[in-house]
């Protein structure tokens, strides 16, 4: 019931998947006003005989406070779908409503995996040539984070990575305002330190501080940041690629030249959409959860809601928390000596 578009984004990312995925994988369970959801229902047969309909009393706005609504959220069709998951009716959890009211519902309902300090925001940007990604977290979970909470990302980005992303060893950075180990603040430097000396130990490839341009350089596959920076860097991604867009279809309407070069050069613009496009960037993870937990933009379509569920798909058939905490464990000692460093200070 959640995002701009409501209900009908939904229906029809469903409808999208099961057209491109067919119609034996996957079965929905679909929660929120059940006259509204049936009356849309009769639109997509093909949904129809993959979901049922369970009805939620209540939905939460796009407005509503974490604090406000923390307490009362029983009854409404996200809570509801989270309780889902946790009772294990589902398999995961897909939703283009508020942001902060789902991280705190699902944290509160799946818990954190053992080991894992905090549950953080993350997704695959574009980044260097070809269909090269990285992995940004985190997104915005957590606006403000200790030296621990971004040693537990770079476990959970570095797994995430690997797993989902097929990455191998994931080349992984700490996003600093520069790339030498005298920058960025105490807690960085420190950081970097821990890891610098751990190295060989680390179920990754560390490679130290790195800048905001190296994201799109391609020269790092992991990037671990604060939920306040990586907010940012996110929706400042997400610009630059309506700009280019924008600057692209503004100059071909210019010249009669430029519409004859885009018609041979057509196939080149199908990639560099595909590449930029935000809706093929298939949501949000909410990371580090012990069940699954897929956030789509709130202006979500149907083909940006239709991706997201491919991305939640794949997480169910992956061995991802078993593999965080298995990763995790084996690196406690330096967790350990990262915190005990902190006390001593």
């Amino acid at each position: 019931m959640g995002g701009d578009k409501g209900p009908a984004a939904v229906m029809g990312g469903m409808n999208q998947f099961l057209y491109q995925n067919g119609e034996d994988g996957v079965f929905f369970r679909v929660f929120g006003d059940e006259k509204r959801l049936n009356k849309l229902l009769a639109k997509y047969p093909r949904v129809a005989r993959n979901c049922e309909i369970i009805h939620a009393p209540n939905a939460i706005k796009g407005t509503d406070k974490v604090r406000d609504i923390i307490r009362h959220a029983q009854d409404t069709s996200m809570y509801m779908a989270i309780k889902d998951v946790r009772e294990g009716n589902s398999a995961a959890v897909v939703s283009a409503g508020n942001t902060g009211v789902l991280m705190s519902l699902a944290k509160l309902a799946l818990k954190t995996i053992d080991g894992i300090s905090r549950p953080a925001i993350t997704t695959m940007l574009p980044s260097g040539g070809g269909d090269s990604r990285v992995v940004l977290l985190d997104l915005g979970a957590n606006v403000q984070c200790d030296e621990e909470n971004l040693f537990d990302f770079a476990v959970l980005g570095s797994v995430y990575a690997e797993v989902i992303g097929k990455m191998g060893k994931p080349k992984l950075g700490i996003l600093n305002i520069g790339e030498e180990d005298t920058k960025g603040n105490e807690k960085l430097q420190h950081l970097n330190k821990i890891l610098q000396e751990h190295k060989d130990e680390l179920p990754y490839e560390y490679i130290g501080f790195v800048e905001g341009n190296d994201i799109s350089a391609g020269n790092v596959q992991v990037v671990v940041t604060d939920g306040f920076t990586g907010n940012i860097v996110l929706k400042t991604v997400e610009g630059t690629a309506k700009l280019i867009k924008r600057v692209l279809m503004d100059n071909l309407k210019k010249s009669f030249l430029a519409i004859i070069g885009a018609f041979f050069l057509v196939h080149v613009f199908k990639r560099l959409k595909h590449k930029i496009d935000p809706r093929s960037y298939a949501g949000a993870m909410f990371l580090g959860l012990r069940g699954f937990a897929v956030k789509t933009h709130g202006n979500s379509d149907a083909l940006a809601f239709a991706n997201a569920i491919r991305h939640a798909s794949d997480l169910t058939g992956a061995n991802l928390n078993d593999v965080i905490a298995a990763r995790a464990h084996a690196i406690a000692h330096v967790r350990a000596q990262l915190q005990n460093d902190a006390v001593t200070e």
